[in-house]
């Protein structure tokens, strides 16, 4: 070979290794802008995308397959000179352009103009059947897949998330949701058949919680604090506080009639002149006018002290008087009882009021232990009814009653004692009467009506006596009996003692009147069975009640 022949041959070897230079300069810069990227390394090789035999570039068999015809890669069947693929060198062409002549190799403007073409919509293909795809392994993290599609081909695939867009709101426009005609609605009751009770739990317990009911929640608990704090501010003030008054099974139960608690005789003269509606007429236009105080009036204040002085010794005391107003007045009548219930200050919180019927029904169901009245007749079938009464007599004078103690005085036979010792004297005289109770000393007596209420009175007494209270105790208690002490006393006071009673005055009178006595003693009220004794009592100012019982009232 020449030398010239030999120069040449270096020329051309040192051009195209400057030409190859320059190439692999250009390709870097645009695999930089295509999202390619070339490697050259030790022996120059071009790590370059995955071509076919043709040149067609070909995605990789593990990536994700997209069902959207705008994704997808061209066909394979689509001529080479449409600008769709991009037309890149393989593997066995880069080996072969070492060795090569220059007029084989393209120039790099060529290259360049090759490697970043406008491209343009890819025309819509059809979906290729799911049986032809290759397998999908585990699907990669979204965020690397979006950004593998958008380094492979960003302007296909930002079109195929337009489509994509379309389509779904054209198909969400044209789905038609069925619906459950209202025939086949059904009760929740009975949906809930259908379902097993933990499928139900479990379905109600992922519900989030209404907040109507949390709200609701949050407003009663701000309800109570309020009532509490309203509750701690008026307990502390003694003039707004108002004891809550015992539960029935644990109190003394006294029921009072509207015309026993308050002088209503100009309206009971009323009724009886005028007839009932005009009564009503009255009362609705006196309503705010106060009544003024009845027979029953001071007995009843007595018994609010007894409570107070309880509680001040016990304070969760249930063991107290309750006092109930029981009238057959009309409810409208009502008003005008609770303007003066409130105007005296006494503490009466339950009415019965039964429009003119008979309250004695009711007594039972108050737990009455004590039933004070003006009517004898309802006194009468109280009575028969087994329930303590007596019919209130307001005294002749007026007279100072002890503000701090109550007193109760009461007759023996026929009222704390039964009515036999009485038919013997009846039918065989005073002088059998003393030989039977000299026989009969130690055999007690039989219980009378107003036994009952003693032994209430007893009870709260030794509550008294507990707290070293026995010359303070607001309760005293009298016998004033017409019996003679030597003759017929002695069983009189056995007979308190075997049922375990204390009485604080005896005193036996042997038949003398009593109305002086009760004079001196000034009790708030006197229980007798004999009239007479009653309206001698009544002259002279003392308040008494008599109790229909026993042989005496035939």
């Amino acid at each position: 070979m020449s030398q010239t022949s030999l120069k040449q041959k270096k020329k051309n070897e040192t051009g195209s290794k400057n030409s190859k230079d320059s190439i692999d300069t250009e390709k870097r810069k645009d695999s930089d802008k295509s999202g390619v990227r070339l490697s050259t390394q030790g022996s120059q090789e071009l790590s370059l995308p995955k071509t076919d035999s043709r040149g067609l570039l070909v995605r990789n068999q593990w990536s994700r397959t997209s069902r959207s015809p705008s994704t997808r890669g061209p066909s394979i069947d689509e001529p080479r000179s449409k600008s769709t693929s991009l037309k890149l060198p393989n593997s066995s062409t880069t080996s072969r352009t070492s060795s090569a002549s220059p007029s084989q190799h393209e120039s790099p403007e060529q290259l360049s103009e090759q490697a970043s073409p406008p491209t343009p919509p890819l025309p819509s293909t059809p979906p290729m059947p799911l049986d032809s795809r290759p397998p999908t392994p585990p699907e990669p993290h979204s965020s690397s897949r979006r950004s593998t599609r958008m380094q492979e081909n960003p302007e296909a695939w930002a079109h195929g998330i337009v489509r994509d867009i379309r389509d779904s709101r054209e198909s969400s426009q044209l789905r038609d949701y069925p619906r459950t005609p209202p025939t086949e609605w059904k009760s929740y009751s009975q949906r809930r058949s259908t379902y097993s009770s933990q499928l139900d739990r479990d379905c109600l317990s992922e519900l989030p919680q209404p907040p109507r009911q949390h709200q609701r929640e949050e407003e009663e608990e701000e309800e109570e604090a309020y009532w509490a704090s309203v509750k701690t501010l008026y307990e502390k003030i003694p003039s707004c506080s108002r004891p809550r008054p015992p539960k029935p099974k644990n109190a003394i139960t006294i029921a009072v009639s509207s015309r026993a608690l308050f002088n209503m005789m100009d309206a009971r003269k009323i009724y009886e002149e005028e007839g009932l509606e005009k009564y009503m007429e009255y009362q609705l236009n006196n309503e705010n006018v106060i009544l003024t105080p009845g027979p029953a009036f001071r007995f009843v204040k007595a018994l609010q002290h007894v409570n107070a002085r309880l509680r001040e010794l016990y304070p969760n005391e249930q063991d107290l008087f309750d006092i109930v107003l029981m009238t057959n007045n009309h409810a409208q009548v009502g008003v005008r009882l609770i303007n003066s219930v409130n105007h005296y200050g006494l503490l009466i919180d339950r009415f019965c009021l039964t429009g003119g019927k008979s309250p004695i029904g009711y007594l039972k169901a108050y737990l009455t232990n004590l039933y004070l009245s003006a009517d004898s007749e309802k006194v009468q079938e109280a009575i028969q009814e087994g329930i303590a009464s007596a019919t209130m007599f307001d005294g002749a004078k007026d007279m100072a009653y002890c503000d701090t103690q109550l007193r109760v005085a009461f007759d023996g036979d026929a009222v704390l004692f039964s009515d036999e010792s009485e038919h013997i004297a009846k039918e065989y005289g005073l002088d059998k009467f003393f030989q039977h109770e000299t026989l009969f000393e130690n055999k007690p007596l039989a219980q009378g009506p107003l036994k009952g209420f003693l032994e209430d009175l007893g009870r709260l007494q030794k509550k008294f006596y507990a707290k070293d209270e026995r010359l303070l105790c607001p309760i005293r208690t009298y016998l004033v009996t017409a019996r003679s002490a030597a003759s017929s006393g002695a069983r009189v006071l056995k007979t308190l003692r075997r049922w375990g009673l204390e009485i604080d005055e005896a005193l036996f009178l042997a038949g003398a009147p009593k109305g002086p006595i009760l004079v001196k003693i000034r009790p708030h009220i006197f229980f007798d069975d004999h009239m007479f004794h009653i309206e001698g009592a009544q002259k002279l100012g003392t308040i008494s009640a008599h109790v229909p019982y026993g042989i005496n009232q035939k």
